[in-house]
């Protein structure tokens, strides 16, 4: 399956953002799940910071890498 290149770049933007509103939600939520909100929150945060890094570790050595040698 392939996305489109603009929702594939958000993509890290967009578990970031959905966690740190779970996790703003566990904040000020009095009753009900609010143990499950800051897992899920925590595990979103993690997760789209995971891919944002990877994606720029990976481009950073690819551009390294598809360099033509100096001469």
């Amino acid at each position: 399956m392939w996305l489109p290149n603009a929702l594939y770049e958000a993509l890290p933007l967009v578990y970031i953002g959905a966690g740190v509103l779970q996790l703003l939600c566990a904040f000020f939520i009095d009753a009900g799940p609010r143990a499950l909100l800051l897992v899920l929150g925590a595990l979103c945060v993690t997760a789209g910071l995971v891919v944002w890094m990877r994606r720029r570790d990976y481009r950073a050595t690819q551009e390294e890498y598809q360099r033509p040698p100096l001469e």
